[in-house]
Protein backbone atom coordinates (compact mmCIF):
# COMPACT_ATOMS: atom_id res chain seq x y z
CA UNK A 1 0.00 0.00 0.00
CA UNK A 2 1.51 3.16 -1.37
CA UNK A 3 0.61 6.07 1.72
CA UNK A 4 0.31 9.49 0.71
CA UNK A 5 2.75 12.11 1.86
CA UNK A 6 1.54 14.76 4.02
CA UNK A 7 -1.83 13.17 4.76
CA UNK A 8 -3.23 15.74 6.74
CA UNK A 9 -2.83 18.37 3.80
CA UNK A 10 -4.45 16.08 1.07
CA UNK A 11 -7.31 15.73 3.91
CA UNK A 12 -7.84 19.85 3.92
CA UNK A 13 -7.33 20.04 0.15
CA UNK A 14 -10.21 16.99 -0.39
CA UNK A 15 -12.58 18.95 1.44
CA UNK A 16 -11.45 22.06 -0.09
CA UNK A 17 -12.21 20.22 -3.29
CA UNK A 18 -15.31 18.71 -2.43
CA UNK A 19 -17.33 22.06 -0.86
CA UNK A 20 -16.40 23.89 -4.53
CA UNK A 21 -17.37 20.73 -6.66
CA UNK A 22 -20.89 20.33 -4.30
CA UNK A 23 -21.28 24.15 -5.24
CA UNK A 24 -20.88 23.34 -8.92
CA UNK A 25 -22.89 20.46 -9.11
CA UNK A 26 -26.27 22.64 -7.87
CA UNK A 27 -28.06 23.08 -4.64
CA UNK A 28 -28.47 19.90 -2.95
CA UNK A 29 -27.13 17.78 -5.55
CA UNK A 30 -23.89 15.49 -5.24
CA UNK A 31 -20.46 15.94 -7.44
CA UNK A 32 -20.40 14.35 -10.06
CA UNK A 33 -17.63 11.83 -9.43
CA UNK A 34 -18.16 9.75 -12.55
CA UNK A 35 -17.03 11.99 -14.96
CA UNK A 36 -13.58 12.64 -12.77
CA UNK A 37 -10.60 11.21 -13.91
CA UNK A 38 -7.47 13.09 -12.03
CA UNK A 39 -4.37 11.30 -11.31
CA UNK A 40 -4.15 8.65 -8.31
CA UNK A 41 -2.02 10.14 -5.70
CA UNK A 42 -1.76 7.42 -3.28
CA UNK A 43 -3.66 5.61 -0.17
CA UNK A 44 -4.80 7.67 2.65
CA UNK A 45 -5.11 6.18 5.57
CA UNK A 46 -8.36 6.37 6.15
CA UNK A 47 -10.81 3.73 6.92
CA UNK A 48 -14.95 2.63 7.16
CA UNK A 49 -15.60 0.36 9.54
CA UNK A 50 -18.21 -1.92 9.00
CA UNK A 51 -20.17 -0.18 11.70
CA UNK A 52 -20.61 3.01 9.32
CA UNK A 53 -17.90 4.67 11.55
CA UNK A 54 -14.76 6.70 9.87
CA UNK A 55 -10.94 6.52 10.82
CA UNK A 56 -7.85 8.72 9.96
CA UNK A 57 -4.96 7.69 10.98
CA UNK A 58 -6.71 5.69 13.37
CA UNK A 59 -8.72 7.85 15.09
CA UNK A 60 -12.24 8.52 14.62
CA UNK A 61 -13.36 11.54 12.63
CA UNK A 62 -15.96 13.34 15.19
CA UNK A 63 -17.49 15.74 12.76
CA UNK A 64 -20.77 14.69 10.92
CA UNK A 65 -20.38 17.25 8.60
CA UNK A 66 -16.90 16.69 7.18
CA UNK A 67 -18.14 12.51 6.83
CA UNK A 68 -21.32 13.75 5.11
CA UNK A 69 -18.52 15.48 2.74
CA UNK A 70 -16.02 12.66 2.38
CA UNK A 71 -19.18 10.61 1.77
CA UNK A 72 -20.72 12.76 -1.29
CA UNK A 73 -17.28 11.61 -3.40
CA UNK A 74 -16.71 8.18 -2.69
CA UNK A 75 -15.99 6.16 -5.72
CA UNK A 76 -15.94 2.46 -6.17
CA UNK A 77 -13.83 1.20 -8.82
CA UNK A 78 -13.51 -2.67 -9.76
CA UNK A 79 -13.43 -3.79 -5.97
CA UNK A 80 -11.56 -0.74 -4.56
CA UNK A 81 -12.69 2.55 -3.14
CA UNK A 82 -11.56 6.18 -3.65
CA UNK A 83 -12.42 9.60 -2.44
CA UNK A 84 -12.12 11.23 -6.07
CA UNK A 85 -12.07 15.21 -6.62
CA UNK A 86 -11.56 16.71 -10.02
CA UNK A 87 -7.76 17.29 -8.76
CA UNK A 88 -6.98 14.42 -6.75
CA UNK A 89 -7.98 10.40 -6.30
CA UNK A 90 -7.20 8.64 -3.21
CA UNK A 91 -7.44 5.20 -2.30
CA UNK A 92 -9.60 4.46 1.11
CA UNK A 93 -9.93 1.08 2.84
CA UNK A 94 -13.88 -0.18 3.50
CA UNK A 95 -13.94 -3.02 5.65
CA UNK A 96 -17.67 -4.10 4.03
CA UNK A 97 -20.13 -1.06 2.71
CA UNK A 98 -19.21 2.52 2.44
CA UNK A 99 -22.89 3.00 4.17
CA UNK A 100 -24.98 1.90 6.81
CA UNK A 101 -29.04 1.65 5.93
CA UNK A 102 -30.12 2.95 9.99
CA UNK A 103 -33.65 3.38 8.92
CA UNK A 104 -36.41 2.53 6.76
CA UNK A 105 -39.78 3.65 5.66
CA UNK A 106 -42.63 1.89 4.15
CA UNK A 107 -45.38 3.54 2.04
CA UNK A 108 -48.55 2.55 0.92
CA UNK A 109 -48.01 -1.06 2.27
CA UNK A 110 -48.82 -4.34 0.73
CA UNK A 111 -48.00 -5.78 -3.37
CA UNK A 112 -47.27 -2.11 -3.94
CA UNK A 113 -45.09 -0.90 -1.13
CA UNK A 114 -42.12 0.79 -1.60
CA UNK A 115 -39.19 0.82 0.94
CA UNK A 116 -37.25 4.33 1.34
CA UNK A 117 -33.70 3.68 3.46
CA UNK A 118 -31.64 6.30 5.14
CA UNK A 119 -28.23 6.03 5.52
CA UNK A 120 -26.16 6.93 8.13
CA UNK A 121 -24.32 9.97 6.08
CA UNK A 122 -28.27 11.43 5.10
CA UNK A 123 -28.53 9.53 1.99
CA UNK A 124 -31.98 8.28 0.89
CA UNK A 125 -32.67 5.53 -1.63
CA UNK A 126 -36.07 3.68 -2.43
CA UNK A 127 -35.34 0.25 -3.24
CA UNK A 128 -36.51 -0.98 -6.85
CA UNK A 129 -34.91 -2.18 -9.61
CA UNK A 130 -31.90 1.01 -9.59
CA UNK A 131 -31.44 0.41 -5.34
CA UNK A 132 -32.12 -3.53 -5.27
CA UNK A 133 -31.51 -5.15 -2.00
CA UNK A 134 -29.38 -8.39 -1.92
CA UNK A 135 -28.72 -10.42 1.29
CA UNK A 136 -24.85 -12.60 1.51
CA UNK A 137 -25.50 -15.63 3.76
CA UNK A 138 -21.90 -16.53 5.52
CA UNK A 139 -21.34 -19.98 4.45
CA UNK A 140 -19.94 -21.26 8.00
CA UNK A 141 -22.97 -19.54 10.35
CA UNK A 142 -25.41 -18.87 7.62
CA UNK A 143 -25.60 -15.47 9.38
CA UNK A 144 -27.12 -12.86 6.91
CA UNK A 145 -25.25 -9.73 5.78
CA UNK A 146 -28.56 -7.84 3.65
CA UNK A 147 -27.61 -4.56 1.34
CA UNK A 148 -29.52 -2.20 -0.05
CA UNK A 149 -27.78 -0.16 -3.26
CA UNK A 150 -27.68 3.82 -2.57
CA UNK A 151 -26.02 4.86 -5.58
CA UNK A 152 -23.84 4.32 -8.31
CA UNK A 153 -22.17 0.82 -7.31
CA UNK A 154 -21.98 2.09 -3.61
CA UNK A 155 -24.09 -0.29 -1.07
CA UNK A 156 -25.49 0.36 2.34
CA UNK A 157 -25.13 -2.41 5.00
CA UNK A 158 -28.97 -3.09 6.39
CA UNK A 159 -28.17 -2.45 9.91
CA UNK A 160 -29.43 -5.24 12.37
CA UNK A 161 -32.60 -3.66 13.54
CA UNK A 162 -34.26 -2.32 10.59
CA UNK A 163 -33.40 -6.11 9.25
CA UNK A 164 -35.57 -7.47 11.94
CA UNK A 165 -38.52 -5.26 11.24
CA UNK A 166 -37.97 -6.04 7.24
CA UNK A 167 -38.33 -9.80 8.35
CA UNK A 168 -41.26 -8.82 9.88
CA UNK A 169 -43.37 -7.78 6.50
CA UNK A 170 -41.56 -10.76 4.31
CA UNK A 171 -43.68 -12.49 2.41
CA UNK A 172 -43.06 -15.91 0.32
CA UNK A 173 -43.40 -15.98 -3.65
CA UNK A 174 -42.11 -17.83 -6.59
CA UNK A 175 -38.52 -16.59 -7.87
CA UNK A 176 -37.37 -18.58 -10.32
CA UNK A 177 -39.36 -21.35 -10.24
CA UNK A 178 -38.26 -22.03 -6.08
CA UNK A 179 -40.17 -20.55 -3.29
CA UNK A 180 -38.61 -17.91 -1.42
CA UNK A 181 -39.07 -15.42 1.66
CA UNK A 182 -38.21 -12.08 0.61
CA UNK A 183 -39.20 -8.34 0.42
CA UNK A 184 -41.18 -6.36 -2.11
CA UNK A 185 -40.94 -2.75 -3.45
CA UNK A 186 -41.41 -0.39 -6.26
CA UNK A 187 -42.99 -3.69 -7.82
CA UNK A 188 -40.17 -5.75 -8.02
CA UNK A 189 -39.06 -8.75 -5.29
CA UNK A 190 -36.12 -9.11 -3.75
CA UNK A 191 -35.39 -13.11 -2.36
CA UNK A 192 -33.63 -13.29 1.33
CA UNK A 193 -33.31 -17.13 2.05
CA UNK A 194 -35.38 -20.06 0.45
CA UNK A 195 -38.39 -20.75 1.84
CA UNK A 196 -37.26 -24.46 2.70
CA UNK A 197 -34.05 -23.25 4.31
CA UNK A 198 -36.97 -21.58 6.71
CA UNK A 199 -38.90 -24.82 8.18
Amino acid sequence: MTNVTNGQNIVNLTAESIAASAKAAGKGGLPPVHLWNPEFCGDLDMRIARDGTWFYLGTPIGRKELVRLFSTIIRKDGDDYFLVTPVEKVGIKVDDAPFVAVDYEVSDPGPDQTLMFETNVGDFATAGPDNPIRVERDPDSGEPSPYVLIRANLEALIDRKSFYRLVDIGIHEDYEGVSWFGLRSSGQFFPIIPSADLQ
